[in-house]
């Protein structure tokens, strides 16, 4: 008790250590191998993701108002780096430029205040992308878990090119299936029950389990597995040239790896167009990143994202300048963050400090742990972000927030995170205009009397709905119209209904219109002046 009291008394910054430290820790277990596997599959030096990752960890975490977002390389701009090493003639140091200008632009977006895009994305959009995340997570992984290790570390892509052959997610799987790695297999199992059972109920009892997560202890079970293996039993330890550990390069050639631009490349135009792609697609996947993120903060605080924007572009100006990759937020470590206990954002700075001592420090000892043992942290993140009952919780608020979720989800499985909300987006746009069509009116009728209610504001898009209404009023009856519900209604559905009060006059309609839009009029004057002169009595 009066352990919990002293808690109390402590700054929130300083309180929330004994959860940021560790989870820290965790992020940056995972995030090291995404940097380097990003870096590789960019056709840069690994040390080159290690620069990003230490950047967006430290400097982007200082500068960043979000509480939980972890920015570093992101496997969306693979294609971008590659496509511009090819134009640059294989010039990192031009791209580098590039890198600069493009953190240039993100500053200046943030200034002009244009973080305001992230309001536009709905949240049925925001889940699906997150379960999206989930299931690729999960998929991509299981490779890994079985010990096939010939994707890199942190492709999110359904599609790609292995060894000249065009492959994807599902092919991958099977090869795996076929070719498993006992040592490998096991040691994923064994990490995963580790966890598993770290986060059970009697363990999250122990006080002494808040500062000892059970990921460190499953990553620390699979080194020691790895290490005694190659010194006991070699046949059956995993092999480092076939990919299954991670792989860090010596510190020797850390320093070998910092390198200015090239500034002679600021006149190519082909470096102000590759930058201008980096700094939209880094941008719009920030966002979107930081609004998941907020998501999965338990105390639902929303990060300003102009701010972040311009943490970006500072962060990305930076790395260009000295070496590194392009930096965005990224969800998988964010939900790595978010799922570890993180409270504030000292867990983001704590992983980039101890990305830089890793590699300065002990490569050695990193370079002992199994991807396979990684595979398990990151599948058991990618199952908390698509429970089942997240898809229930879903299908519960209703068909226009279910379809464009899961649009959204199958999108970002079978293309990439920013294709998927995109499509999911455009999907979504239509699928709400059609159910709008479809419950802005009621229409009833009795005998030679009916009523077409205004269920809600009309815009311009309910107009086919409406003329497909009218059109099905039969000759010589009574329509009375009322819009009470209505607030606003726009000036093309105000334009119909005059039009349709005129013509009906030819076919014998008489249209009463009661309250549309503040207005009351009838097609028959003497009906009209009845009207009128019983409103003034009453």
């Amino acid at each position: 008790m009066a352990d919990s009291v002293a808690l109390q008394k402590l700054p929130k910054r300083v309180s929330t250590w004994a959860n940021d430290l560790p989870a820290g820790l965790v992020v940056a277990l995972v995030a090291l191998p995404l940097c380097l596997g990003i870096a590789t599959a960019s056709g840069a030096s690994p040390l080159s993701g290690i620069i990003a990752g230490v950047i967006g960890g430290i400097l982007v975490g200082l500068l960043s108002g979000s509480s939980l977002s972890v920015s570093g390389p992101a496997a969306g701009l693979v294609s971008i780096v590659i496509t511009g090493l090819t134009q640059l003639g294989n010039s990192f140091q031009a791209l580098q430029v590039a890198l600069v200008i493009a953190g240039g632009i993100q500053v200046l977006l943030g200034v002009l205040r244009l973080g305001l895009i992230a309001n536009f994305v709905p949240n049925s959009v925001i889940k699906g992308m997150l379960a999206g995340i989930g299931i690729v997570i999960i998929l991509k992984q299981i490779p890994h878990a079985l010990g096939w290790d010939k994707d890199y570390m942190g492709d999110l892509g359904f599609f790609r090119i292995l060894d000249r052959l065009e492959s994807n997610t599902f092919s991958d799987i099977a090869k795996a299936v076929f070719t498993i790695t006992p040592t490998a297999l096991g040691i994923f199992v064994l990490c995963a029950a580790t966890i598993i059972f770290w986060e059970s109920k009697p363990m999250a009892k122990q006080k002494w389990t808040k500062f000892v997560p059970g990921p460190l202890v499953a990553i620390a079970i699979a080194a020691t597995i790895s290490q005694v293996l190659r010194g006991s039993a070699p046949a059956m330890a995993l092999n480092p040239a076939d990919g299954h550990l991670v792989k860090l390069p010596q510190t020797s050639e850390l320093f070998s790896a910092f390198k200015l631009p090239d500034w002679n490349a600021f006149q190519n135009s082909q470096v102000w167009t590759i930058a201008f792609t980096l700094a939209i697609v880094a941008t719009l996947e920030t966002l979107l990143s930081i609004d998941a993120a907020d998501k999965l903060d338990s105390e639902r605080r929303v990060t300003p994202t102009n701010r972040e924007l311009m943490a970006q572009g500072v962060g990305n100006c930076v790395s260009g300048f000295i070496g590194g990759l392009p930096i965005t937020s990224v969800v998988v470590r964010s939900s790595a963050n978010a799922y570890s206990g993180a409270k504030t954002k000292i867990s983001t700075i704590f992983h980039g400090i101890l990305l830089a001592l890793a590699v300065l420090l002990i490569p050695s000892a990193l370079n002992a742990i199994p991807l396979s043992g990684l595979a398990a942290v990151l599948i058991l993140v990618g199952y908390k972000l698509t429970k089942p009952k997240i898809f229930q919780k879903v299908y519960q608020g209703g068909m226009d927030q279910f379809v464009p979720f899961m649009v959204t989800m199958l999108g970002v499985v079978f293309t990439d995170l920013l294709k998927g909300v995109i499509v999911g987006m455009i999907f979504g746009l239509f699928y709400v205009l059609w159910a709008n069509h479809h419950k802005a009116f009621t229409l009833v009728h009795e005998d030679n009397w009916y009523m077409l209610r205004f269920n809600k504001d009309i815009t311009f898009t309910s107009k086919a709905s409406l003329r497909g209404i009218l059109d099905r009023i039969p000759d010589n009856v009574n329509l009375i119209i009322s819009g009470t519900k209505a607030d606003f209604v726009d000036h093309d559905i105000l334009d119909m209904l005059e039009d349709f009060t005129e013509s009906g006059k030819f076919r014998g309609i008489e249209v009463e219109i009661i309250d549309v839009a503040g207005k009351t009029w009838f097609s028959n004057m003497r009906r009209h002046k009845a009207f009128l002169k019983g409103k003034k009595n009453g």
